[in-house]
């Protein structure tokens, strides 16, 4: 994929959370507040309007979802998404094409970049539950030289499987882990809205995966 074409990814990866604001709400509400549907609707939302009708490549947008997550919306979930978004931005700006070895240095450099301002870890109930495994996925189909779409189609299992395994895990950080115990048996809503977007964004990548 060449950088400069990834704005429909972008609007792709808003798209699906505009679709999943009332789910997302939905799993915040089962132990949370149950605000993080709209928010996180509410800055992709303005992202998406941002760059409607501008020419924005895909790391340079990485870089303006970030901001706007991490300055626009409430709660702890926009710092964090901000930090991935921006991390990845950072990693990917002087990329013409983004093949498969440039897109895994991007997700692990915000992965990397989450990792200095958290210290929850696999096993946790939050969104590093799916953002981890998604991208280990992503770094072992590289190393092994595997195919883009296939690194893709991994990423996509390893982020639904580990959205998927927070439901048996008590809440260790954020409001939920007042609940302890009582946290089990509900999906993190940060693992699900992280699965949704790696999803969306496999999904608009795959497009171009064969460039």
């Amino acid at each position: 994929m060449r950088n400069s074409a990834g704005k429909p990814v972008l609007m792709k990866m808003a798209t699906a959370i505009q679709e999943n604001k009332d789910y997302l709400g939905e799993v915040d509400g089962l132990i949370g507040d149950g605000d993080h549907g709209m928010n996180m609707n509410k800055g992709f939302s303005m992202f998406a309007d941002q760059i409607i009708k501008s020419d924005i490549g895909f790391a340079e947008g990485l870089y303006e979802l970030g901001n706007v997550l991490f300055s626009k919306i409430g709660g702890s979930m926009g710092p964090i998404y901000g930090t991935v978004f921006m991390g990845m931005a950072e990693a990917g700006k002087d990329f013409d094409v983004i093949d498969l070895d440039r897109f895994s240095a991007m997700l692990s450099a915000g992965l990397r970049e989450l990792r200095d301002v958290v210290q929850a870890q696999v096993g946790d109930k939050t969104l590093i539950d799916t953002l981890e495994p998604a991208v280990v996925a992503v770094e072992n189909a590289a190393k092994e030289g595997k195919s883009f779409a296939d690194a893709l189609r991994e990423m996509k299992t390893a982020a639904q499987a580990g959205r998927d395994s927070t439901k048996d895990l008590a809440a260790k950080f954020g409001r939920s882990s007042r609940l302890g115990e009582r946290s089990r048996g509900v999906l993190d809503a940060g693992a699900v809205s992280c699965c949704i977007i790696l999803c969306a964004m496999a999904d608009g990548i795959l497009g171009y995966a064969g460039d």
